[in-house]
């Protein structure tokens, strides 16, 4: 109990006199319990779970429109996105260059495009009851990021596929890429923005993006 109240004690107030000569001992604790409460993997199964969950009860009161299921991912997914950090990898070598307002306007593309695939994907789902999802044991950490694998069974009977969630630990973690089938979805938006600004430049693909998020918005 005394050792458990000093570490509490030692988070909250580590500003004060009383710590100060402490301070890198402090935040080498403060992350070892970080990683003991909110660990990667668990972070990573709550947010799928959280969503399927949501998106079961959608189902069962007969309330899964697209619009419904695109408010769904909008509160429960796109809260846990670091969409800075995924626009920043997408961008590349281009990304220092941009101005606010550039920056900002590929960040909200990234995150509208990915909303509307996610509905798409989600209201196609029926039988949610024989979802299961469950976490590889093997997470790769370096710093403040991770790889998070999770097993996923659709229908019973059927085997299990794998997606890898990249994550980053902000103020909670947060994904930043998924990766599936060994694809990465921010590089291959690198890949179509680094292709496209070599031939064309920047102006010309915000100008292309903003038309293909009117199409995706029309569906």
């Amino acid at each position: 109990m005394i050792k458990t109240a000093f570490i509490i004690f030692a988070i909250f107030f580590g500003g004060q006199p009383l710590a100060v000569a402490n301070t890198h001992s402090q935040d080498n604790t403060a992350k070892e319990v970080a990683d003991i409460i909110d660990p990667p993997s668990s972070a990573a199964l709550n947010i799928m779970v959280s969503a399927l969950s949501s998106l079961k009860e959608l189902k069962k009161q007969g309330k899964d429109s697209r619009q419904n299921v695109e408010t769904l991912i909008r509160m429960k997914l796109l809260p846990n996105l670091a969409m800075g950090v995924a626009t920043k990898i997408a961008l590349d070598n281009h990304w220092e260059g941009l101005n606010i307002q550039q920056k900002q306007f590929f960040q909200y593309y990234i995150s509208e495009s990915l909303i509307q695939d996610y509905v798409g994907i989600l209201a196609s789902y029926d039988k949610l009851d024989s979802v299961q999802i469950s976490v590889d044991p093997n997470i790769r950490r370096k710093d403040n990021k991770a790889i998070v694998k999770l097993n996923i069974t659709i229908n019973e009977g059927e085997k299990p596929f794998a997606v890898s969630l990249k994550m980053i630990r902000l103020d909670a973690w947060h994904v930043y890429d998924v990766v599936f089938s060994g694809v990465s979805i921010v590089k291959n938006y690198q890949a179509q923005f680094n292709s496209y600004i070599k031939r064309k430049g920047v102006d010309a693909l915000i100008k292309r993006s903003e038309q293909k998020l009117e199409k995706l918005k029309a569906k």
